[in-house]
């Protein structure tokens, strides 16, 4: 279980997370939706100890992540994999190093690395790709190798951030097939950041709403679609602007 308590974070004079608070459980595809610069990224960087908190608590299984010792935090972050916004794949690397950096660092043999990288390419569609390299795919097949990095660690928790971004719709529709696979057939629990509703709608479990550095509502699909909170409301229909007549509307 990933819980974020009561979480606040400033930039300098920039307050970006203000009482953040957020349970993901077991097995779920937890989506944080909310508006560009809300704050989302800077959230779960939180989880594998990119960014500490000014305030508040970060648990993962119960460890309290800011203050684990260095090769503690370590052996947490072998747990979670992280999937970037644009893959984050090294172009002088082919396509299996990429893949099997991870393992490296774990020290872990060739034949048992070779095993791994080659399970995880085939489990995002992409066999047999290990000696291609970056820029001879396409930008939707760099992003199924950065989920086959992850995997490849066979990782209790992906975080996913803006793992659609710049794809096309029926790519985006691809990487989300992989989102629900990595769930339902490996069992791993997700937290995926997106501004794409329909794929928040497809690969989510539950969704969770960040406005003014705290969550909004937090629902299932059919909660979040049916939200009569006008804040909620207007975000996943992609409506103009609130009314200012509302003025400022404060987080539940």
């Amino acid at each position: 279980m990933i819980q974020l308590i009561d979480v606040y974070k400033s930039f300098g004079p920039k307050d970006v997370l203000n009482g953040f608070t957020l349970d993901v459980h077991e097995g779920e595809t937890m989506v944080i939706i909310g508006f560009s610069g809300s704050g989302k990224s800077v959230a779960i960087k939180h989880i594998v100890g990119l960014l500490e908190p000014d305030r508040g608590t970060v648990k993962v299984d119960g460890l309290d992540v800011p203050t684990l010792p260095r090769r503690e935090l370590y052996e947490l972050r072998a747990r979670i994999g992280y999937v970037f916004q644009f893959a984050a794949l090294f172009d002088s690397l082919s396509i299996g190093e990429n893949v099997s950096m991870g393992l490296r660092k774990q020290g872990m043999a060739e034949p048992e690395i070779r095993t791994r990288v080659s399970e995880a390419l085939e489990l995002v569609d992409l066999p047999g790709l290990e000696s291609r390299f970056p820029a001879e795919l396409s930008g939707g097949m760099r992003k199924r190798v950065g989920i086959a990095r992850a995997i490849a660690l066979r990782p209790k928790y992906i975080l996913y951030d803006e793992p659609t971004t710049g794809l096309d719709p029926v790519t985006s529709a691809v990487i989300d097939e992989l989102m629900c696979r990595m769930r339902d057939q490996l069992g791993v629990t997700g937290i995926v950041i997106t501004h794409d509703m329909r794929s928040a709608y497809t690969v989510g479990t539950r969704i969770a709403m960040l406005y003014e550095g705290r969550v909004r509502q937090v629902g299932t699909v059919d909660e979040m679609r049916n939200s009569t909170d006008p804040v909620v409301h207007q975000f996943v229909e992609g409506l103009p602007d609130l009314d200012p007549a509302l003025g400022p509307v404060s987080s539940s």
